[in-house]
């Protein structure tokens, strides 16, 4: 069965630490993705692409700076793409999802646990499943170096970023032959 991941109910946030004492947190949208499971509602096979230009941390230099070269350069990558590879369960609605993430061409390994929920109908009679993950990946690991030196040790900009995302998916009409 195919289920396409909800763009309006899809929330994907990030954290990256500032001056190693705080920590600045985002948003990116989903653009389009989906899931594919089998009979039993097991996964087998995840994809999903988003929209690099749509980061937001609510400080506009901040955002366009991001946007830039220096970081995600969203004009030659627009997207960044995170394909499965292996779907092991854990039991219980859980799930150990590996596969790869592409982030300003750069295609690395990214692992997380993922927890399900569902299926439900919704009010206008859609089947639909959810899932809520966390993780973790290395700005440096995809070209993102940018970085300033601080004077008293460390870097302005964190290396670790840290990630968490809501999704829920609609589960997709077959066709009717006509």
């Amino acid at each position: 069965m195919r289920w396409n991941l909800d763009p309006a109910h899809t929330s994907i946030e990030f954290a990256v630490r500032h001056m190693m004492i705080a920590t600045v947190k985002g948003t990116l949208n989903l653009k389009e993705g989906y899931v594919e499971t089998d009979e039993t509602g097991k996964p087998l096979k995840v994809e999903a692409r988003l929209d690099a230009k749509s980061i937001h941390t609510g400080v506009p230099d901040r955002d366009n700076h991001l946007r830039s070269p220096d970081f995600l350069d969203v004009e030659r990558y627009p997207e960044i793409v995170f394909r499965s590879e292996r779907i092991t369960p854990l039991g219980e609605g859980r799930y150990r999802v590996e596969g790869e993430v592409t982030i300003r061409g750069v295609t690395r390994p990214l692992s997380f646990e993922v927890e399900t929920y569902g299926p439900a109908k919704d009010p206008w009679g859609n089947e639909r499943i959810a899932a809520h993950f966390e993780g973790r990946l290395n700005r440096k690991d995809f070209g993102l170096t940018w970085n300033v030196p601080l004077e008293m040790g460390g870097v302005l900009v964190g290396e670790e970023v840290r990630f968490s995302v809501d999704t829920e998916a609609v589960k997709a009409q077959e066709a009717v032959a006509g």
